[in-house]
């Protein structure tokens, strides 16, 4: 199935019903099928074909929409950039992936032709003068193995890599959320996250296309007036991650449960959710929030259960049409509470990374998806994610896995964000060093002795280096190639 079929009937069964609300404006679906349908077809009349990538190097806005939708129409590669990237990262997207335009608010120096917003505002609305009219453009022969958009990896390590993702990886992503996560058309979802991520793009979208709810798309989340969005909107689920979750906690206790009653869903993804801030949140808001986990490979993998425990510190268990291993260093299938690489197949993963056959060959073993992240998986079927496998900490003989003293150390008062880095050591090998961030209430020798108390000697960090703030990127994750060096 392609991703127009997946959401044929909301389109089209639903014509007159409020789809979008936008800077100030709501659309209905039959509002998205126009735009979508008259930006396909400007696309044609430029010249774009099958197989050829459109760049999209913009801020959330309508517009995003009505490319990624006129792209899953014709069979154009859909290619959205980080708008928060500079010109060395978009230059290497760009060079990586070669599209024939690229879409931005303002010109992109020495990069593919620029094609300013303004002129897809104007076709979506019928206004370029090209006569451009719903149900005009040429219908390409797609199948759910065709590509739709190739999302780069945040290259929080090392250079980003494009992820090609099908339409059916599209349309397999948003059944199994609606299933899992209850959506129907009575939904009101609001979601803050940047559509040039898979978050937003194909969780949020996917899901509103798939259940023909109605969505309110935020151009970012500002903490200011989000107690303003919540009780105007009067959502009743809301996408976010770790870090909106910890502004929404400054909220006034009566405005936190007013917010709550509207409720019924809060999911958090893309970077792990302190066990603490889960707790707070729901003595707050009388929600438990449901933690999951995906990649930009594979969409959503696993998650919490909609109904039952939504354990804090676990990403639950796997999602529908989803298989997970979990295997160790020599091979085997991990015991209860053993460490391992975290493996997936399904229609959710990925074809492959764009030009890089021996990367792309290299990411599969017997078909499963190596996703390079260490997971345990409890007794009774919970998954934990440890971190990455190029986390890992060997310090002396040991395996340290970061994931683990970082919750040790936020359950410390005052202490805001925690990430341990394996340092060299002329005698271990390496050694584990904390960045914090903390305010005046974090006392280093209460740290000291907590961990003490928590883990074995081998684990404790040989310094605590104190930081403003952790280096993220636009979705919370910690870029760990960016904090101040340390040395013995």
């Amino acid at each position: 199935m392609t991703l127009p079929e997946l959401c044929g009937s909301a389109l089209s069964s639903r014509p007159g019903q409020p789809a979008l609300e936008f800077g100030g404006r709501t659309y209905t679906f039959a509002d998205i099928d126009r735009r979508s349908t008259r930006v396909a077809q400007w696309l044609q009349l430029r010249g774009f074909h099958p197989g050829d990538r459109l760049a999209v190097y913009l801020e959330n806005r309508i517009e995003f929409i009505d490319l990624f939708l006129a792209c899953a129409k014709t069979g154009v590669i859909f290619l959205p950039i980080n708008i928060l990237y500079r010109g060395r990262e978009v230059s290497h997207i760009v060079a990586d992936a070669q599209p024939k335009a690229i879409v931005a608010s303002a010109p992109v120096p020495e990069q593919a032709s620029f094609v300013d917003v303004a002129e897809i505002s104007a076709a979506a609305e019928g206004a370029d003068g090209t006569g451009a009219a719903a149900g005009a453009t040429s219908k390409p022969a797609l199948t759910s193995s065709s590509p739709l958009a190739i999302v780069y990896t945040s290259g929080t390590t090392g250079t980003a890599k494009g992820a090609i993702l099908t339409h059916g990886n599209f349309v397999a992503n948003a059944r199994s959320l609606v299933a899992a996560w209850r959506f129907s058309a009575d939904d009101r979802l609001l979601l803050p996250l940047p559509l040039f991520h898979v978050h937003g793009l194909g969780n949020g979208v996917g899901c509103w296309l798939a259940s023909g709810c109605v969505m309110r798309v935020l151009e970012r989340f500002e903490h200011e007036r989000a107690a303003l969005e919540f009780m105007s909107y009067r959502p009743t689920v809301f996408f976010g991650v770790p870090t909106i979750y910890i502004r929404l906690l400054g909220m006034s206790a009566d405005v936190a449960r007013e917010i709550g009653t509207a409720m019924r869903l809060f999911v958090s993804g893309s970077a792990p959710l302190p066990a603490h801030v889960h707790d707070a949140f729901r003595e707050r808001f009388g929600h438990a929030i449901l933690e999951r986990y995906g990649m930009t490979e594979t969409f959503m993998n696993v998650s919490n259960p909609y109904d039952g425990e939504r354990r804090a510190g676990t990403v639950g268990f796997p999602l529908p049409g989803v298989d997970v291993r979990i295997i160790t260093e020599d091979g085997r299938t991990a015991a209860p509470d053993e460490a391992g690489e975290v493996q997936i197949k399904g229609a959710n993963v990925f074809a492959g990374y764009w030009g890089r056959e021996e990367a792309s060959r290299a990411a599969f073993v017997d078909g499963w998806f190596r996703t390079g992240d260490i997971g345990v998986r409890s007794a009774d079927g919970y998954i934990s994610l440890r971190g990455r496998a190029t986390d890992l900490i060997i310090s002396g003989g040991f395996n340290i896995y970061p994931r683990e003293i970082e919750e040790v150390i936020l359950e410390v008062p005052g202490v805001r964000e925690a990430v341990v880095v394996g340092a060299g050591d002329p005698v271990r090998g390496e050694v584990p060093v904390a960045y914090i961030a903390a305010g005046d209430a974090y006392d280093e020798a209460a740290l000291v002795e907590h961990l003490r108390k928590s883990l074995a000697s081998f684990k404790m960090p040989r310094a605590f280096v104190r930081v403003e703030q952790l280096p993220r990127t636009a979705l919370g994750k910690v870029q760990k190639h960016l904090l101040p060096p340390w040395t013995a």
